[in-house]
This record gives C-alpha cells, structure tokens and sequence, in this order.
C-alpha cells in the first residue's frame, strides 16, 4: 500500500497498479516494483507501514479503523484502542431503547461470547456422542440387550466435560479470562493444552 504526501500532509493512496500523475510529471506503475523506496519518497510516494501495536483477536475484540499520518520521513497507519466484544447475552433494543421482538412475540436476544462458546462446545459434543446413539436405541428397543459399559462410561464422559466447560466459561469475569481459558500453551516437556481442556478420546 502507498501513499502520496504534498506539504507533509497525504493527499492519496496510490493503487500501485497504474502509473501516477505528479505536477506536470507522469509516473509510470513501475515506480511501485523497480524504484527503491528513497526515489518513490523523493516524489513524494511512501509505502504505509501498518503498525498493528493496538490491533487484537477480531474474534474477540472490535478493532478501530485504520488511522494514517505522515512524520518523521515515513507514513504509518495504526489501530486505536480495541474494544471487548460482549461477553454476556443482551437483549436487543431498537435506536429508541425499546426491546426488539421477534415474530412470535419474544425479546430477540444477541448472543455474548459466553454463549456462543457454550453453544459451540454443546454442538461438538452432540457430534461426539452421535455415533454411539444406536446403542442407546438398541437397547430401549431390544429387552435382552445393554449398552456396553465402555460405551456408557464413554458418554457419560462427553456430557460431564460439556458440563464442566460450561461452567468454567460461566466462571469467566471478563474476555481476557476467557481467552486464557480457551488458549492453548506448550509447556517445557512439549505438551500443548489448554485450561478448558478436552473431550475423552472417543471410542472405537
């Protein structure tokens, strides 16, 4: 990305695909790929540095716009401060302050972080246990038939992880704590986990 600067001040950012016209001087497009970056800058052409200092997870976070200036011989564009997403459910609210409905009558709600992760762990559990549902509907449908005690403990294992990562995402006072319980680490043997940790392996 480029930047043309007149009287210390910038004016245009230059696609760098087609040739530019300066003055009474026309610049080719080759300029953006052949010159170096001291001849483009004695015409007043910079490449913008992006210094991402503020920028954060858009998974998370609402970066600012990017802000661009000239000084000290160099553009540079920069975030402002990053703001939390929402990590608790609100209820939505027209531009008057009055509760949104949906069409059956009930309060639309914005889902916050919290429960989207809850969600997004109920589903991979549910996925984890689909495979083994037909054990459980054998046996509702076959007297003389149980579930394997492998296969039982291996659900029960499912939905007691599901419960207890729910309960520590409801635990999280902040986006920054729940960052930290979602992120992974690798400690000095090597070994990659995460606070949240993991469903059992499944079975076979």
């Amino acid at each position: 990305m480029f930047a043309q600067v007149e009287s210390e001040s910038i004016t245009s950012f230059p696609k760098g695909n087609k040739g530019i016209q300066i003055g009474d001087n026309q610049y080719p497009k080759s300029i953006y790929t052949l010159w170096t970056e001291s001849e483009r800058n004695a015409i007043g052409i910079y490449t913008v540095e992006i210094d991402e200092t503020n920028r954060k997870d858009e998974t998370f976070y609402i970066n600012t716009d990017i802000t661009y200036a000239f000084g000290s011989g160099k553009v540079t564009g920069s975030y402002g401060t990053a703001t939390a997403k929402a990590i608790a459910d609100v209820d939505a609210v027209d531009e008057d302050g009055e509760a949104l409905l949906n069409d059956d009558g009930n309060q639309i709600v914005i889902y916050g972080l919290k429960t989207k992760y809850k969600n997004q762990f109920n589903t991979q559990a549910a996925g984890l246990l689909a495979p083994t549902d037909w054990y459980v509907v054998k046996a509702t449908e076959v007297s003389d038939y149980s579930v394997p005690s492998n296969i039982t403990t291996y659900r029960a294992g499912v939905r007691t992880k599901v419960n207890a990562m729910e309960t520590a995402i409801d635990g999280c006072a902040n986006v920054e704590a729940l960052i930290t319980l979602l992120e992974y680490t690798t400690d000095s043997d090597g070994v990659t986990s995460r606070p949240l940790g993991e469903f059992p392996d499944e079975v076979v």
